[in-house]
C-alpha cells in the first residue's frame, strides 16, 4: 500500500498540555511520527495542492488565526506555546478582538492543543498528505495510507481541539465531492468520538460518518458522540454513533464495526474514508480499550470486505513503542483482503 507524508510534520513540538487539572508532557509527540516511519518505511512525498481544499472545509478566518497565533503569541511577550484560556461557550460570534488570548479561546474548544512554532506546517503537510493519498485512490489505488500528523477529526470548520489543527478526513472527503465523487462515508475508529468530523457534516446528507469510540459519559470529548446524535435537516440518519465503555476488548469492538460496516453499505457509498487511531490498543497511556495487535489485521480486513476504495488518514495512538507495529498490522489486514 502507497503511504504518503510531508516532513514538516515532525516540526510541531509542543512541549506540555493541561490535562486534568495539571501540566503533563504533551502526549501528540514528533516521536509518533518517527516511530511510523521507522517501521512503515519513508513512504512517498505529499504533493501541494495548495490551500483551497483546506478552505473548502474550514473557515478564512480560522485558518487566518492558525497561521499567525504563534507569532501573536511571542508578540505578546509570551513565553512557550501559544494556549487559551477562556472560551465562549454562549453567544460565539464574530468579534473583531485583538489580544491573542481572546483569538485562542475564540477558535479552540480545550486548552490541550496549544500552537507551538511549526503548528501551521505540520498541520498544513498533513492536510497535503491526505490530499496526495486520496489522488492515488481516485487513480486508481484500491488503498492509501495518509501518515497524518497533527491528527484532525476533533478540530471542526473553525476551532482546534484534542491535538487536531485540520479535519484530514473532512478535507479528503470534500476534495473527493469536488472530484465528482458524491457518496463518501467516513469511517472513524479511533479511541476517542471525532467529534470534528461529525459537526463538518451533521446536516450534509451525502456524507455518511460513523464513529466506534469511548462513551462519552467517561470520555474526552464528553459533549458530543452520544448515541440519539444522528444528523439533523439534509443530513438525518446520516451520523452513526456507537459509544463503548472502557474495558471494551476485541469481540466487543467486533461487533460494533460490524454494525458500522453494514451502515456503510446501506449508504451505497463509492468511497470510503478510515480515520484510524491506534489508541485503542490495550498499551495505550491514555486511553482504555483492550485491542491487541492482532485485532488491528482483523480490523483491516473486515473494513476491506466492502470492496470499496479506501483512503486511511491516521489519528491518534500514543503508546509510542508499539504504534508502529500496530499501525502496519492494520494496514496489512486492509491490504490482504483487498488483493
Amino acid at each position: 500500500m502507497r503511504q504518503f507524508s510531508d516532513p514538516a510534520q515532525v516540526l510541531h513540538a509542543p512541549a506540555r498540555e493541561l490535562h486534568n487539572g495539571g501540566w503533563m508532557d504533551y502526549a501528540e509527540s514528533p516521536a509518533r511520527f518517527e516511530a511510523m516511519l521507522d517501521t512503515l518505511g519513508p513512504g512517498e512525498p505529499a504533493r501541494d495542492f495548495g490551500i483551497e481544499p483546506i478552505l473548502a472545509v474550514h473557515d478564512p478566518a480560522y485558518v487566518a488565526f492558525l497561521r499567525e497565533a504563534y507569532d501573536l503569541w511571542r508578540a505578546a511577550g509570551r513565553e512557550g506555546d501559544a494556549m487559551g484560556y477562556i472560551f465562549p461557550i454562549r453567544g460565539r460570534r464574530p468579534l473583531d478582538l485583538e489580544r491573542i488570548d481572546a483569538k485562542i479561546g475564540a477558535f479552540a474548544m480545550d486548552a490541550s492543543t496549544p500552537v507551538a512554532s511549526g503548528t501551521w506546517g505540520a498541520a498544513y503537510g498533513g492536510a497535503q498528505s491526505a490530499l496526495t493519498a486520496l489522488e492515488a485512490v481516485l487513480g486508481g489505488d484500491r488503498n492509501a495510507f495518509a501518515l497524518c500528523r497533527p491528527p484532525g477529526h476533533h478540530c471542526g470548520a473553525d476551532y482546534m481541539a484534542g491535538y487536531c489543527y485540520l479535519n484530514n478526513a473532512a478535507i479528503a472527503a470534500r476534495a473527493a465531492q469536488a472530484r465528482g465523487i458524491q457518496r463518501v462515508a467516513i469511517l472513524d475508529v479511533d479511541y476517542h468520538h471525532g467529534n470534528g468530523t461529525q459537526d463538518i457534516f451533521y446536516e450534509d446528507g451525502e456524507v455518511f460518518f460513523a464513529s466506534i469510540h469511548a462513551d462519552p459519559k467517561t470520555d474526552y470529548p464528553f459533549f458530543w458522540g452520544h448515541a440519539d446524535e444522528r444528523g439533523e435537516g439534509a443530513g438525518e440518519g446520516t451520523t452513526l454513533n456507537l459509544p463503548l465503555p472502557q474495558g471494551t476488548d476485541w469481540q466487543g469492538y467486533a461487533l460494533a464495526l460490524d454494525t458500522a460496516l453494514q451502515a456503510v453499505r446501506e449508504h451505497a457509498a463509492d468511497l470510503l474514508i478510515v480515520s484510524y487511531g491506534a489508541d485503542t490498543f490495550a498499551e495505550d497511556p491514555i486511553s482504555h480499550f483492550r485491542l491487541l495487535r492482532e485485532d488491528y489485521g482483523a480490523m483491516g480486513e473486515r473494513i476491506a470486505a466492502l470492496g470499496l476504495p479506501t483512503l486511511v488518514v491516521m489519528e491518534g495512538g500514543y503508546a509510542v513503542d508499539a504504534l508502529g507495529a500496530n499501525v502496519a498490522a492494520f494496514l496489512d489486514g486492509l491490504e490482504r483482503t483487498a488483493r
